[in-house]
C-alpha cells in the first residue's frame, strides 16, 4: 500500500506548487510595482537632494583634500589643508569662538526676547495690533540698511545712544569700535529684529488650550506655575524650532558683522582696497567670513572647504544635541 501512496504524493506535489509559485510571483511583481511607484513620487525630492546636497557635500570633501585655486587643475594635498586651518591659520580659532558665542548668547537672547514679547502682546486687551506691527516692522528692514543704522546710532562719538547714556551719567561704550562690545552690539541688533520669532510664539501661545489654564487656576496654581507646567510643555516644539533655526542662522552669520566692521573701521573695501574682516581685533570675525575670504579673495578653495565642513559638522552636532535633550532645554512639567 505504501508503494501506491508515495507516487501519488509525489505526483500531487507539482500540482500544489504551481498556484503557490504563481502567487509568489504575483506578490513580487506587486511589491516591485509599489516600489517603482514610490520612487516615481519621490524622484523630485531625490533629484533635488542629490544635486543640491549630496553632490555639493561630496565636492566640498573632495576639494578639502586638494590644492585648488579655481583656475588650475586641482592637485592632491591630503590633509595639508586641514593641518593649515587648524594649526597655521591664526584667524580660525577667533572666528570659531565668535561663531559659537553668537550661537549661544545671541540665539538665547532672541528666543527669550521673542517669547517675552509674544507673552506680553497676548495679554494686552486693546491695541495689540499696533504693538504687534511695531515689533514686527524691524524684521522687515534689509540687513545692510539695519546694520548701517545701528552703526551710526551706536557711534561712540556722535551717536545718540551714547549721548543719552552720558546725559544719564552712565558709561558710554565704544560698541563696534571696541572688541569687548562688538558682539554685544551685534546681539542688540539681532534682538531688535526679533519680529519673526514674536509672531511664531504668539501663534503658539494662542493655541494653548484655555481649559488647562482655568483648571490650574482652580487648583491654586500661580502665574509662574501655570507658565512652567502648562505654557512651556505646550509650546516646547516651537521653542525647539526657534533654537534650531536660530543656531543654523548664527552659523551662517555673515552680512551684519562684515558691514558693521567696514563702516566702523572706515574701510569700505572699495576699488583697489583690500579689507580684512574682523574689526576690531577679530571680534566680529565669523566662520562664513573666512570661507568667503579664503575662497574668493585668496583663492584657497581647499582651506575654504575645510572651514565649510567644520561649519556643517557644528550645525549637525548642535541640532542633534538639541533634538536629544529637548526636554532638558525647555524644562518639563514634572
Amino acid at each position: 500500500m505504501s508503494t501506491d501512496i508515495l507516487p501519488a504524493k509525489e505526483a500531487a506535489a507539482p500540482a500544489a506548487s504551481g498556484p503557490v509559485a504563481r502567487g509568489r510571483n504575483t506578490l513580487r511583481s506587486k511589491r516591485r510595482r509599489d516600489a517603482l511607484r514610490t520612487l516615481a513620487f519621490m524622484s523630485p525630492w531625490l533629484i533635488g537632494f542629490g544635486f543640491f546636497f549630496v553632490y555639493p557635500m561630496a565636492s566640498t570633501v573632495y576639494f578639502s583634500l586638494m590644492r585648488y585655486d579655481g583656475l588650475n587643475p586641482p592637485q592632491w594635498r591630503g590633509l595639508d589643508n586641514w593641518a593649515y586651518v587648524f594649526s597655521d591659520f591664526p584667524q580660525f580659532w577667533p572666528a570659531l569662538q565668535n561663531t559659537l558665542w553668537l550661537c549661544v548668547v545671541m540665539v538665547s537672547c532672541r528666543v527669550l526676547f521673542g517669547l517675552g514679547i509674544g507673552l506680553l502682546i497676548t495679554k494686552i486687551k486693546s491695541g495689540a495690533g499696533v504693538f504687534r506691527t511695531l515689533f514686527y516692522l524691524p524684521y522687515l528692514a534689509p540687513p545692510v540698511a539695519a546694520t548701517l543704522a545701528f552703526v551710526f546710532l551706536l557711534n561712540p562719538g556722535t551717536g545718540p545712544v551714547n549721548s543719552l547714556l552720558e546725559a544719564a551719567g552712565l558709561p558710554a561704550p565704544a560698541w563696534f569700535n571696541d572688541a569687548a562690545w562688538a558682539k554685544p552690539a551685534l546681539t542688540v541688533l539681532a534682538v531688535w529684529g526679533v519680529g519673526d520669532l514674536m509672531v511664531i510664539f504668539m501663534a503658539a501661545l494662542l493655541d494653548v488650550p484655555k481649559e488647562q489654564y482655568e483648571a490650574a487656576q482652580l487648583d491654586g496654581a500661580g502665574p509662574w506655575q501655570r507658565f512652567r507646567h502648562i505654557t512651556l510643555p505646550n509650546i516646547s516644539p516651537i521653542i525647539l524650532f526657534a533654537v534650531v533655526t536660530g543656531i543654523i542662522s548664527a552659523m551662517q552669520y555673515y552680512t551684519q558683522p562684515i558691514v558693521a566692521a567696514k563702516v566702523a573701521s572706515g574701510k569700505m573695501g572699495g576699488s583697489g582696497e583690500v579689507f580684512v574682516p574682523g574689526y576690531p581685533d577679530d571680534s566680529t570675525l565669523t566662520l562664513p567670513q573666512l570661507v568667503y575670504n579664503l575662497g574668493f579673495s585668496q583663492f584657497n578653495y581647499g582651506a575654504a572647504c575645510v572651514i565649510a565642513l567644520v561649519l556643517f559638522a557644528f550645525s549637525m552636532a548642535f541640532t542633534a544635541l538639541l533634538m536629544r535633550r529637548r526636554g532638558g532645554l525647555i524644562g518639563s512639567g514634572d
